[in-house]
């Protein structure tokens, strides 16, 4: 137990390093290039971490397989230090843009490994929980983000500060992964049984001979066949593997599929963009963000207690159409309040009618999210068989990533280009087909 909740410290690096650029770019101010930066520029900034992130789903994918989960943990910490530091010491977008994408490769590690360590460490009874447990600590790290960020917004260059603080929590998974075993599986898989029968003891709480016996048989049993069906198999055959055979493709692309749906849907743009969003309409748009993000926290909290019960395909047959309304309302009252299109900057002070009615169906649209596929949807790696797993999360964390790098690059050109009514009305049609 006490292994997965180290594990989902990376989960929360994940959150923390997706959530905090909203702040970020609200009170970066003049801080780089020593002028106000335009929206192509927050775009990019934006967009880096997730483009990152896709290749680092990929480097992470193929160090798990080779070197161990553990690994894997291992190298993404290293890379959310050295982002976090280059990020807080940046004087230009160039030096902003480095650390935006190293951190990117350690949130694409942590989003591909932390779930598949979990999955392979926990026992049966707990798994369903602690997977949950991992979702519900990229969502709580996002709240933390708004948090920081509302706590440094009128500290000078507290921007600095915002990024530089994602290095802490890597620096305490890394000093806690010691303390965590290897993965049973991989030990098995690389002929490693004597060490393997040690980590179950762990993970099971000293159990008697009989149950170890069965436990690592079980094991042994599938790593066997994953081992002959990849035998003399190189990384390209996995990959060819993983698409060719009818069934590992359609777990990929059910998987996949409803990964995308759940990023395209737009929120991610609350987290990337909130502050900036609720700007339009408030005077301390950072704070506002947290009701947002506690709002993600608790739904995930309790996706986490009733998905098992309800099954992944009626909930998410219960509640994506609310997805759909929620965007739907906000876009209609976007059409009354009065946004600069050029600046986006709002016209006038003070909150509206209008102002509050967008959070509150936002809210609306985060409570249907966050019960359904935004954490549904990472519950997928059960999917894949044991010699494609890795590879088949690898691909739905790339599709995460990719989808995000869609989503991030084109928030803010589609609210100039297309008003922000129009822009969360496309989103809601997103929602609406996902349901279809």
């Amino acid at each position: 137990m006490a292994r997965g909740i180290h594990a989902s410290i990376a989960g929360m690096l994940f959150g923390y390093d997706t959530g905090i650029i909203s702040a970020v770019l609200v009170y970066i101010h003049e801080g780089l290039n020593t002028r106000t930066l335009t929206s192509n520029e927050k775009e990019l900034i934006t967009l880096l971490c997730s483009g990152g992130a896709f290749y680092g789903a990929i480097m992470a994918g193929l160090t798990a397989d080779k070197h161990g989960r553990k690994a894997a943990i291992y190298f993404g910490c290293v890379l959310f230090i050295v982002g976090a530091v280059l990020q807080g010491a940046a004087y230009m977008t160039v030096q902003m843009a480095v650390g935006r994408v190293i951190v990117g490769f350690g949130v694409g590690s942590a989003a591909m490994v932390a779930p598949l360590y979990i999955a392979e460490v926990a026992p049966a009874k707990v798994r369903g929980r602690l997977i949950g447990l991992n979702n519900m600590s990229i969502t709580g790290g996002q709240v933390i983000s708004y948090a920081i960020g509302a706590a440094f917004a009128n500290v000078n260059h507290g921007w600095r500060f915002m990024v530089g603080l994602g290095a802490l929590p890597a620096i305490i998974l890394a000093a806690l992964m010691p303390f965590c075993p290897e993965s049973p599986r991989h030990l098995v898989y690389n002929n490693r049984k004597e060490k393997t029968e040690a980590v179950l003891r762990r993970i099971y709480g000293h159990p008697s001979d009989n149950q170890l016996a069965s436990i690592l048989a079980s094991i042994s049993a599938a790593c066997d066949e994953a081992r002959e069906i990849n035998e003399g198999a190189t990384r390209w055959t996995k990959i060819k593997q993983l698409h060719t055979v009818p069934s590992n493709l359609r777990a990929l692309i059910s998987a996949c599929g409803l990964m995308v749906i759940s990023q395209l849907s737009g929120f991610n743009t609350l987290m990337y963009y909130s502050s900036t969003l609720f700007a339009l309409g408030f005077d301390n748009p950072t704070a506002v963000g947290i009701v947002v993000a506690g709002t993600n926290l608790i739904m995930t909290w309790v996706n986490m207690m009733i998905v098992d019960k309800l099954g992944r395909r009626r909930l998410l047959l219960s509640t994506v159409w609310g997805m759909s309304v929620g965007l739907i309302a906000v876009a209609v009252a976007f059409q009354f309040i009065p946004v600069d299109i050029d600046t986006l900057e709002l016209k006038g002070n003070g909150v509206s009618p209008p102002a509050i009615v967008v959070l509150v169906f936002i809210i609306w649209f985060v409570v249907f999210y966050g019960v359904s596929v935004g954490n549904t949807a990472w519950m997928n790696t059960d999917f894949f068989p044991l010699e494609v797993r890795a590879m088949g999360t690898m691909w739905l964390t790339c599709s995460n990533c990719g989808s995000n790098v869609i989503v991030s690059s084109t928030f803010l050109s589609m609210m100039k280009a297309m008003i922000p009514s129009e822009a969360f009305r496309f989103y809601a049609a997103i929602c609406e087909i996902g349901y279809i």
